[in-house]
């Protein structure tokens, strides 16, 4: 891949993009975002935290390509600002009717989150990094401590992949038993 950098593969980038992340996910623990709203400007600024340094050409930019991810085909890319634009409606609307940390939709907005967003696949590039950062805002926004949504390899992987293959096809359930096992995991307060 091309970078500021030079010509970097995947391996070789993920050091810097893993600082980056990092950065973001302290700046959300120490509240720099809490006044911004859920919007496409606040993902794009994400993305843009992510990779502004590295990739600056398409840093905080809708993808202009179609993409395919595994088997799933994105949508078009003249789709992904309309996508964009409903998605962060319904989600602040799923966010404005919670009544606190310990809402039993909680899952269910966290699963509609993650899986919605990468299912669009908005960015040419780093859209898992970028859902991860979008999640650790929203369990700071909904008073719950931070985690490491990441899966751990084979089975849980596989659960994991199974249900993002559900949410591709607006199916929650799967992956609101995931976010479900993600809090008894972690021991975490909030519904189970």
């Amino acid at each position: 891949m091309n970078t500021t950098l030079g010509v970097l593969s995947y391996t070789q980038l993920a050091p810097y993009l893993a600082r980056n992340v990092e950065r973001m996910e302290e700046s959300i623990a120490e509240d720099d975002l809490a006044e911004r709203s859920l919007d496409e400007d606040l993902l794009r600024d994400l993305h843009a935290g992510i990779c502004m340094d590295l990739t600056p050409e398409m840093a905080g930019r809708w993808r202009r390509v179609d993409v395919r991810v595994s088997d799933h085909q994105a949508p078009s890319f003249p789709q992904v600002p309309i996508l964009m634009r409903d998605y962060c409606q319904d989600l602040q609307a799923r966010f404005s009717v919670l009544t606190g940390p310990s809402d039993d939709q909680i899952p269910e907005l966290l699963a509609f989150a993650e899986g919605r967003l990468l299912s669009i696949y908005p960015f040419e590039d780093f859209n898992g990094r970028t859902t991860r950062v979008l999640i650790a805002e929203l369990l700071r926004r909904l008073e719950l401590p931070a985690m490491d949504p990441t899966p751990e390899p084979g089975d849980e992987t596989r659960a994991y992949l199974a249900a993002l293959k559900e949410a591709d096809r607006a199916s929650w359930q799967p992956l609101i038993q995931v976010w479900l096992w993600r809090f008894a995991k972690e021991n975490l307060p909030g519904p189970h």
